[in-house]
């Protein structure tokens, strides 16, 4: 206030930079008084900008096991007996119509059908059709919800998962998990509120890049913190060596001295982002050890997980972290496994893929359930766009690959407020185009966001002039799919 008094008259420019505590003393607070600031939230989080939910959430938290490269529907999930019947015919252009192809099949001559080569049955009171490559996603298919007519406008990789992570295709939007972060604040003041882990199947797959759980405009406290394994399993947490525990507390509290100071001066609710950091990564030295300390879990639980789960890295050992970090009430896990890029030699490609995948994700669900925490964690399995249904390349009898394919593919979800046992949604009998309920990149954002108890057009902030939102413009809540 002694600023002001100063002065008779305050700038428009003095106004706006002393009136910009907002979030930035929203976060300064839950570091001094967590307790006091938990109170006072209606959204479950300490530190959300949302002062209370728009819905009653059926979801507090998500897990998404994200399959990088792009899972063929038609070997997994979308049984299609006509491509099996009419196995190297040529795709009629009626079909097709026209559609956009990527740059590796525009140039063929010739689109020959190709139905998978695996067996498919009908599972569970469902009655849902899995492929024999995924016998363990088979036996708990009573409760997913598999979404059969996805759709997305991206047609390579990069675009497409910044599209499905961001809302936008173009670099520069925060990621899902930073808006939910953001809005909803943290209920465990000892770990990051979003966490990301990575798994790779098979190497010289697509790369992934940090951007896809950046924060972007919104406060760095919100980017994802990825967790490695190995000996540091967050990078550049740890003291250098011969710095003592009670030294670096007071070199902390003097910078956060230090950082008070300039904020009182220029107001950048950043600076309060940067002390936030500082002091979770110090509380995080302890933390983090005893969440990543997997050494206590029983035999019954890697068995159920599979061999892989006492493998470091492993996509089977990440799902199984995915489970603490929940439990230790983390909002947003977002685990990525690597592999599904499979334009050749696809039968054999993608047992690998399915192998490395199908146990850990069932054991998941089930593990979940059995701890009661299945009815308000959402999962999502799921690539970024689907494949085709003719062969990229040659095809024979027992080899042949897919491109890219946009405009119908398959994911599942289970626990957090969806319909147990439901199908939703289906594709012609090519397999090609939708036939029944599709379901934008944006619906499905804009469910996951109404399951938390957010209304995903309430949820903006304004950067550079223009509110922006996860999903951008448009996208309604999948209702049907809603328990």
């Amino acid at each position: 206030m002694s600023d002001y008094c100063q002065h008779d008259i305050v700038s428009r420019r003095d106004f706006l930079a002393k009136s910009t505590l907002g979030l930035g003393s929203v976060a300064l607070a839950s570091l001094l008084n967590p307790v006091q600031s938990l109170a006072g939230i209606a959204s479950g989080g300490s530190d959300g900008t949302l002062d209370k939910l728009h819905f009653a959430p059926k979801a507090k938290r998500v897990i998404y096991l994200f399959q990088s490269g792009g899972p063929s529907q038609m070997e997994l999930f979308d049984y299609k007996p006509l491509l099996q019947k009419r196995r190297g015919e040529e795709l009629p252009d009626s079909v097709r119509d026209g559609q956009r192809l990527t740059g590796m099949t525009s140039h063929q001559k010739s689109f020959p059908m190709a139905g998978s080569i695996f067996d498919f049955k009908q599972h569970g009171q469902s009655g849902a059709w899995v492929s024999e490559l995924m016998p363990h996603t088979a036996q708990v298919v009573d409760e997913l919800c598999f979404v059969k007519s996805m759709y997305t406008e991206a047609i390579n990789h990069d675009p497409a998962i910044t599209f499905f992570q961001t809302g936008s295709q173009q670099n520069g939007r925060p990621s899902m998990g930073s808006w939910v972060s953001w809005g909803l604040g943290s209920d465990n003041q000892n770990l990051p509120s979003f966490c990301v882990l990575l798994s790779r199947g098979r190497e010289g797959d697509q790369p992934l890049y940090a951007k896809l759980w950046g924060s972007a405009f919104l406060p760095s406290l919100h980017q994802g913190v990825q967790f490695r394994s190995g000996k540091d399993p967050v990078l550049y947490l740890n003291d250098p060596p011969g710095l003592k525990k009670n030294s670096r507390r007071r070199m902390l509290d003097y910078l956060k001295e230090l950082h008070q100071i300039q904020y009182e001066k220029v107001k950048d609710p950043e600076i309060s982002s940067r002390i936030a950091q500082y002091e979770m990564a110090y509380r995080m030295q302890s933390s983090v050890p005893d969440t990543m300390d997997i050494s206590n879990e029983p035999d019954y639980i890697y068995e159920m997980y599979g061999p892989e789960s006492r493998v470091p890295g492993s996509y089977s050992a990440n799902c199984l972290l995915a489970r603490r970090l929940i439990e230790r009430d983390v909002k947003f896990v977002q685990l990525y496994h690597q592999g599904w890029d499979q334009h050749g030699n696809l039968p054999n490609d993608i047992k690998i893929q399915a192998k490395s995948t199908d146990q850990a994700s069932a054991a998941l669900v089930m593990d979940l359930k059995q701890r009661g925490l299945l009815e308000d964690t959402l999962v999502i399995w799921g690539g970024e766009f689907g494949r085709t249904n003719y062969s990229q390349g040659r095809l024979t009898e027992t080899s042949y690959g897919r491109d890219h394919h946009p405009r119908c593919f398959s994911i599942w979800m289970a626990g957090g407020g969806v319909k147990k046992g439901f199908t939703y949604g289906e594709t012609c009998e090519f397999g090609y185009n939708i036939a029944k309920n599709p379901v934008h990149v944006h619906d499905f954002q804009a469910t996951m966001m109404y399951l938390m108890g957010v209304d995903h057009e309430k949820l903006t902030f304004k950067h550079q002039g223009r509110r922006f939102r996860l999903t951008d413009v448009h996208g309604k809540v999948v209702n049907d799919i809603i328990a």
